[in-house]
């Protein structure tokens, strides 16, 4: 049996053991989400805020009321599943980004050789009128620049889905069957806890 002695000895034990108390601790203690379970390996901390996906997995979990540990292990690892799709899902923006850069560049250096074009025209024409002789390079393409037009987005979008798809990693490929093994899993953890409600008494 326990002495009152052991007891007080252990309230003023609970009194001193009251978590961190300097804004450095706090924000250690902060991290421990991130550092223990599922959230560490599911956050990369150097890229993701763990705090956003403890609000995500919060959301995912209440929508599930997981009443054993296998349940709960189950929602956190569905909830790991669906933030990595999210990822995927920008990931994807992200290489059409790229992308989308270098069209830009592409275009601002072909509208710059468009007006380079038209100036070595308008000088040609000068000379050709004022009977000057004319020493210019006429073997570039003439009218291929100058019918360009600039395409609408699906057009873009379609551009930059064909180069990445040409890419010699394939990073949409990687990525589409990445996506896929994600989704099986986070359909066999659904059909699981499914399968766990159906089968609890009523």
């Amino acid at each position: 049996m326990t002495s009152w002695r052991q007891i007080e000895a252990n309230r003023r034990n609970a009194r001193l053991s009251t978590g961190p108390v300097t804004e450095e601790g706090k924000k250690r203690s902060r991290l421990n989400a991130v550092r223990h379970g599922l959230t560490a390996e599911t956050v990369i901390d150097a890229l993701e805020d763990a705090e956003d996906y403890a609000a995500f997995e919060l959301a995912v979990t209440s929508d599930y009321d997981a009443q054993s540990a296998v349940e709960r292990e189950l929602v956190l690892r569905l909830a790991s599943l669906l933030w990595r799709l999210r990822r995927a899902t920008a990931i994807e923006s992200g290489l059409f980004k790229i992308q989308a850069k270098q069209l830009l560049q592409f275009r601002q250096l072909r509208r710059g050789s468009q007006e380079r074009r038209k100036i070595i025209d308008s000088m040609y024409g000068n000379a050709v009128a004022n009977g000057d002789p004319v020493d210019f390079d006429t073997n570039t393409e003439s009218g291929s620049a100058s019918t360009w037009t600039p395409a609408d987005s699906y057009d873009d979008l379609t551009q930059s889905f064909v180069h990445l798809s040409d890419l010699p990693t394939f990073p949409l490929d990687r990525l589409s069957r990445y996506e896929a093994v994600l989704w099986r899993q986070a359909r066999q953890i659904m059909f699981t806890l499914h399968r766990l409600a159906r089968r609890k008494p009523w």
